[in-house]
């Protein structure tokens, strides 16, 4: 790992990056407000919210006293919730589209067999949305043709001519079935299929490579981060969750390429959480993030830390995003890849009530814990220790995985 000079952290600046999410970002901060107080009350801690003081779209001010030591931290999320909501905004034949391209190109890529030698778990809930909708679709068929069937028999029985019963049949069958298919999707929002269709389709679209308005984002993002080492803080840490954590990869890596992270000051880290790189980087256009992977694994500038969990089904749980991915260097340092533990770091009373809430799980990292290990989101984001003084000289997870199992390994165009 780097070099650090331990130092209280007294002012830090997170920057945190959602994954595919159309919700406003306020649930973040009721996230945080609740679980920041849950876990406060467990490790004995104080921790608190406050309006946000600097600029921005989004954020919150956290004020927190942690092994006796009064920190600082303001909060901003980077949001890109309107290029996902645009991107959702498709009709449902448009979404059976989505899965026919989607599915084609993990397929003929061979990419989908390479993923799931990586983790099952994250390659069954890429094909849930595709069974679902399948399901759904042969539910709304079965039903168009019942009732079809039916409308037909029952004009026959007012003596109406063959041709008319057929087209009665035919009508009633169709709008019963476009009727079956809405109403799947309003009960979406528990389905899920929808959803995971359009993220893992938002990828495959431009086969791993960043869609131009999402490249403009992660510019002003690069941006904004580059303008908090001017303010005097200690730490700058950005938090890429789930497909944010890729997003962070490629920002992080135009920043110190273009000199924009100062020598001196604040110290810069990255914490990568339940991240789903190889979803991305397996695919054959997904050059920029191979290239940004192998170059942020050998950087000095920055501390970075992956942590997942393999009870975690939704991430790549303890594998190495850039040994995998096949680009890693000579010389590579980061990141450290480590476990939250969830079957540890959660009592055997909550990790029932939870395990087999697949999306809650996906968010645990941003929780909190009733048997804390040595993973605790607040103490990293409002604690007074840099990320890489409170992960110095820890070894990183003996069970994590760095064989290539990539086929697409180029990292230019």
């Amino acid at each position: 790992m780097t070099e650090t000079t331990e130092r209280q952290v007294k002012r830090r600046r997170v920057f945190y990056i959602p994954g595919y999410d159309p919700i406003h970002p306020r649930r973040y901060r009721e996230l945080y407000r609740k679980e920041s107080a849950d876990q406060a009350r467990v490790s004995g801690y104080e921790i608190a919210l406050k309006p946000k003081t600097t600029g921005g779209a989004y954020g919150w001010h956290v004020t927190a006293n942690i092994d006796g030591q009064g920190v600082d931290a303001d909060v901003d999320v980077l949001v890109w919730s309107d290029i996902v909501r645009n991107s959702m905004s498709q009709s449902i034949p448009a979404t059976y589209g989505q899965l026919v391209r989607t599915a084609w190109e993990y397929i003929a890529t061979g990419a989908l067999f390479r993923l799931m030698r990586l983790r099952k778990g994250p390659v069954i809930a890429a094909l849930y949305p595709v069974g679902m909708l399948l399901l759904q679709l042969a539910v709304a068929v079965g039903i168009g043709a019942l009732l079809g069937q039916a409308a037909a028999f029952g004009a026959t029985l007012i003596d109406l001519p063959v041709w008319i019963g057929t087209v009665v049949g035919l009508g009633v069958g169709a709008v019963s079935a476009v009727q079956c298919l809405q109403f799947f999707t309003s009960k979406d929002g528990k389905l899920f299929a929808y959803y995971l269709m359009h993220d893992y389709a938002y990828s495959a679209r431009w086969k791993g490579a960043n869609p131009p308005e999402l490249e403009v984002r992660m510019a002003e993002f690069g941006d904004r981060i580059a303008a908090a080492f001017d303010d005097g803080y200690d730490e700058v840490l950005v938090v890429g969750h789930s497909s944010g954590a890729h997003l962070a990869v490629s920002i992080l890596s135009d920043l110190i390429r273009d000199g924009r992270v100062p020598e001196q000051g604040a110290k810069l880290s990255f914490l990568s959480l339940g991240q789903v790189v190889p979803m991305v980087s397996f695919l054959r256009d997904a050059w920029r993030l191979r290239a940004d992977l192998a170059y942020l694994s050998t950087r000095e500038e920055l501390t970075w830390v992956d942590v997942t969990a393999p009870g975690d089904g939704c991430a790549f749980a303890l594998c190495d995003p850039v040994g995998v991915t096949g680009v890693a260097p000579e010389g590579q340092k980061w990141p450290l890849v480590m476990s939250a533990a969830f079957t540890q770091s959660l009592s055997a009373e909550r990790w029932s009530e939870l395990r087999w809430r697949f999306f809650r799980l996906h968010f645990q990292y941003l929780c909190a814990f009733d048997r804390p290990k040595d993973y605790d989101y607040f103490q990293i984001t409002a604690g007074p220790l840099t990320l890489g003084d409170r992960y110095e000289g820890r070894p990183p997870s003996r069970s994590r995985k760095v064989t290539a199992a990539s086929r697409y390994r180029s990292v230019a165009p």
